[in-house]
């Protein structure tokens, strides 16, 4: 299929019928742009046609309008856009087109997020590598909430981290967190399952570091399966929340009996580390 795009021009009293006509009769949304100019979509050139036609006998009066085809996109590839090696600490995150020629000396994760949350761009996932690498400590187990691409978890082993497992509710997230494990060469130390986190999160543990990296009403949710999870003296990482949020996070905490040990902001997106007394 390819797609066509229809730019009407309209007098500015008109532009709202216009709009309105143009959804009722395509289904698509409109889209106006700092010009005045509405935009609207057609499967291929001839639909295109048929809707300026159709729109000019509606109308009664003169509109100027275009149509363009829209080159197709391959949205397999097009996330890869922008994507590139990050450090964090001793930890580079990079992902497999880049040449790892050049970058710096350390452990390094080779990561595709593919149609998965995380890709190491995210501030709320750069907040959560910060702490990681900061706190964790060899020979531990670490239980990844909310694991998505599996960044955290094979990071996690990348530093040093006797094994990890991550749970994820999204079972299309899980292929590509196994993928990018065994691209790490880290499959044998790293589990990933499909669940909810709440459920299994007690059952998996207890553990000596646990992150969750996701939003803070879930986070909040959680904090009692968390703290079950950790063995005395873990530590939780939680990200996912932004700084104006800190505030009621770190008053959850403390009803939840866990102490506030660091605290990061990354473009805005805030993460703490708590540990379980």
């Amino acid at each position: 299929m390819s797609w066509w795009a229809v730019d009407v021009r309209a007098a500015p009293a008109r532009r709202e019928w216009v709009g309105a006509w143009l959804v009722a009769r395509t289904g698509h949304a409109v889209e106006e742009r700092a010009d005045g100019t509405l935009v609207t979509f057609a499967e291929d050139e001839r639909a295109a046609d048929e809707l300026v036609a159709a729109l000019a006998a509606a109308d009664g009066s003169t509109l100027e309008t275009s149509r363009r085809r829209i080159e197709p996109v391959d949205w397999a590839t097009r996330w890869r856009t922008g994507l590139g090696a990050r450090r964090f600490g001793r930890l580079t995150v990079m992902p497999s087109w880049v040449d790892r020629a050049g970058q710096a000396d350390g452990p390094t994760v080779v990561l595709d997020p593919e149609s998965a949350f995380g890709s190491g761009e995210h501030g709320s996932t750069r907040a959560a590598l910060t702490l990681l690498e900061r706190h964790l400590r060899p020979g531990e187990s670490v239980l990844d909430l909310g694991s998505g691409s599996g960044i955290l978890a094979i990071a996690a082993v990348t530093l040093g981290a006797a094994r990890a497992v991550g749970i994820e509710n999204d079972a299309d997230a899980t292929p590509v967190a196994r993928r990018n494990a065994e691209r790490n060469g880290v499959a044998g130390a790293v589990e990933f399952v499909d669940g909810e986190a709440g459920d299994l999160a007690p059952l998996l543990g207890p553990v000596d570091l646990l992150l969750s990296n996701i939003l803070r009403t879930v986070n909040t949710a959680l904090l009692p399966a968390i703290r079950a999870a950790l063995r005395p003296g873990g530590l939780a990482i939680f990200s996912g929340m932004e700084q104006p949020e800190a505030d009621d996070f770190r008053r959850a905490l403390g009803s939840a009996g866990l102490e506030l040990r660091d605290e990061v902001v990354d473009a805005g997106w805030w993460a703490a580390a708590a540990e379980r007394p």
